[in-house]
């Protein structure tokens, strides 16, 4: 049985099929940890929906959390001044996916399943999010200059599980102990990630997210995917 960790698929359905099925071998006594962005950038946002849907009826385990992509996505069809925004990053080639002319033409199972989505969940010593976690709250230090983590739950704050960045110099050890934080969100390089994952001991945190949509970018276009269990990554470069 392995936990395996994947983000950022970003439309890219033949690129997450094969690293799943291929790469990866996923079997029914494996979990799957998606943490988010499944939509917007690549050309198959409903076809990587649907795929997901599929595998959790087909009696695979996967435990999915929201990432920001989905969060606009959903603001998208409720409020029609987030619609550019969303558009601007990524949401056409969804709506094109969806062969709808607008937010609102999506249909509602889509919505209901990207509101049902966790922000966080821990596993055998790992936290997994989509974008990280604010180890500051509102600023408030104490006198000896140590955060109140105590007082401010960084698991509290879900518009920086969505959103966050550069946020890996603010970890406060204290609170992490002997977890280890996986997420994705800010695209790294293969080389990145693969000197993250070899410290993985000692800095305790490492980004899977390869930039999957990006195939033109050197070392980027890939999608990463990290077994948990045994700490082994998987690379697929782009098929899309």
């Amino acid at each position: 049985m392995r936990n395996i960790a994947i983000s950022d698929i970003h439309g890219c359905l033949r690129t997450f099929k094969r690293l799943v099925e291929d790469q990866v071998g996923l079997t029914h006594s494996d979990t799957l940890y998606l943490l988010g962005d499944y939509v917007d950038r690549g050309p198959d946002s409903k076809g990587v929906l649907d795929y997901i849907m599929q595998l959790s009826e087909d009696g695979y385990r996967v435990n999915c959390l929201k990432g920001n992509h989905e969060e606009m996505m959903v603001q998208a069809t409720t409020d029609s001044t987030e619609t550019g925004n969303w558009l601007y990053n990524g949401g056409q080639e969804a709506l094109d996916s969806f062969h709808a002319s607008d937010p609102t033409g999506i249909p509602k199972k889509y919505i209901q399943f990207a509101n049902s989505l966790d922000y966080f969940v821990e596993v055998d010593g790992y936290v997994l999010v989509h974008a990280g976690l604010n180890f500051v709250g509102n600023g408030h230090e104490d006198d000896s200059g140590q955060f109140l983590w105590k007082i401010h739950n960084p698991l509290s704050d879900r518009k920086a599980m969505l959103w966050i960045r550069n946020w890996y110099d603010n970890i406060d050890w204290g609170w992490m102990k002997d977890r280890v934080i996986i997420h994705g969100h800010t695209p790294m390089s293969t080389h990145e990630i693969m000197d993250m994952h070899e410290h993985l001991d000692t800095d305790q945190v490492l980004d899977i997210d390869n930039g999957c949509f990006a195939k033109h970018r050197e070392g980027f276009g890939n999608l990463c995917a990290f077994d948990m269990t045994n700490r082994l990554l998987y690379f697929q470069d782009n098929i899309d």
